[in-house]
């Protein structure tokens, strides 16, 4: 799990764009996770097998989107928290009325220290598009 800043702007567009890709690469190394896009910070947590999400990991802190890149949390998973999603992400081109019950609804079998990073993050300032 990581957490960092956007540099320059990141459209709603760009974040979906970013989302779809990471799904299908996600999808072929067997990883899957959740990913926030607040309009200032990413939040994202990665699962899977350790070399591919280090490979993932090591391409993010990279990115050019990206500054202050801060590992939250790492280490071995008993079971997945995200099952099966390629990558879950909130779509700010469709907010929800509500997006810490949206993000509550996606952390159902998520352990208390995810849950809670991620709705402390769903409840910042979302500026409007």
């Amino acid at each position: 799990m990581y957490i960092s800043t956007v540099t320059g702007t990141v459209t709603p567009d760009d974040c979906a764009t970013i989302a779809r890709e990471a799904a299908v690469r996600n999808r072929r190394d067997n990883v899957t996770g959740l990913l926030l896009f607040n309009s200032r910070r990413f939040l994202q947590v990665l699962e899977g097998p350790k070399d591919a999400v280090e490979r993932i990991f090591a391409r993010i802190y990279d990115d050019s989107r990206h500054r202050g890149v801060v590992k939250l949390r790492e280490g071995a998973i008993v079971a997945r928290e995200f099952g099966q999603w390629a990558m879950a992400y909130d779509d700010p081109c469709r907010p929800s009325g509500n997006l810490k019950d949206m993000v509550a609804a996606l952390l159902t079998s998520a352990g208390p220290s995810t849950s809670a990073h991620f709705l402390g993050s769903a409840e910042l300032h979302r500026p409007a598009a």
